[in-house]
């Protein structure tokens, strides 16, 4: 496992977010669903910036036809030893019927599912399901941001859940 530690603790008032370093370049992998390019492509952006001030590597970006493509590639991204960690990003709109929502629910499952099975960090950086055009242009940077964050955080965790 990565030796990821924390350059600063945990903040006393919410507002600040700790500073994350990695003693060790962290290998993230980017998994995005390209079908509401004019949203995901500034998260992409926003999350190779991010991963990159973190100190992160970033060999993998996969751009996936949409959200619900996003498993099976992550699957196969996560087996690889030079993976470790992930951020997945998109964005499910609201539609007219439940279709967004019921495949949000199974994309995030799957996702959730393969975080455990593999036992790799994963931020997920997928707006909606159910949000509106408006919501994800407010929002789209700052979910790949706090995606990528999360997946470095959580590798510190994981360190020191295992000590």
């Amino acid at each position: 496992m990565m030796n990821v530690i924390l350059s600063s603790p945990m903040p006393k008032t919410p507002s600040k977010k700790p500073a994350i370093k990695a003693s060790e370049q962290v290998r993230l992998a980017i998994i995005a669903a390209d079908f509401n390019e004019t949203i995901v492509k500034p998260m992409i952006d926003q999350a190779i910036s991010t991963a990159v001030g973190l100190g992160c590597s970033i060999d993998i970006v996969i751009s996936v036809p949409g959200a619900m493509e996003i498993p099976l590639v992550l699957d196969t991204v996560l087996q690889r030893k030079d993976v470790d960690a992930a951020v997945v990003l998109g964005y499910i709109e609201k539609g007219e019927t439940l279709h967004g929502e019921v495949m949000g629910h199974v994309v995030f499952d799957a996702i959730i599912d393969l975080q455990l099975m593999y036992g790799k960090p994963i931020g997920l950086g997928i707006i909606g399901p159910g949000a509106v055009l408006k919501q994800a242009k407010k929002r789209n940077v700052t979910y790949a941001e706090s995606a990528v964050e999360a997946a470095v955080r959580t590798l510190v965790c994981l360190q020191d859940a295992g000590k």
